[in-house]
């Protein structure tokens, strides 16, 4: 046996191995009050944090809006006006969705 076939023999083995220790491993216990408590406490920071970060980037948007325009003042330059984007529409579901699929492949 070349050395090839024996570290792919030895490769299927660990496998093998690893697959029947995994399956032996029991499912983690259902969580108690405390665990649920902190999961909780976790998810309010996140969303704390996120609102943050956001209300960071609306800040930092607006400083940047505020020196382009003063930029373009002190250039003599026109500032643009500001163009409305609108909001994409949520996809259609259910029927509505089959109907417009439909009429797309029917094209």
């Amino acid at each position: 046996m070349d050395k090839t076939m024996k570290a792919l023999l030895a490769g299927c083995i660990v496998a093998l191995c690893t697959s029947f220790a995994w399956a032996k491993i029991p499912p983690p216990p259902p969580p108690d009050d405390k665990a649920k408590a902190a999961a909780e406490e976790k998810k309010a920071k996140d969303a704390a944090a996120a609102e943050k970060a956001k209300a960071d980037m609306a800040a930092a948007e607006e400083r940047t809006i505020k020196n382009y325009q003063s930029n373009m003042k002190k250039a003599g330059k026109p500032i643009p006006k500001a163009v409305p984007v609108a909001a994409a529409s949520p996809p259609p579901k259910g029927a509505e969705a089959k109907k417009a699929a439909d009429k797309n492949s029917k094209k």
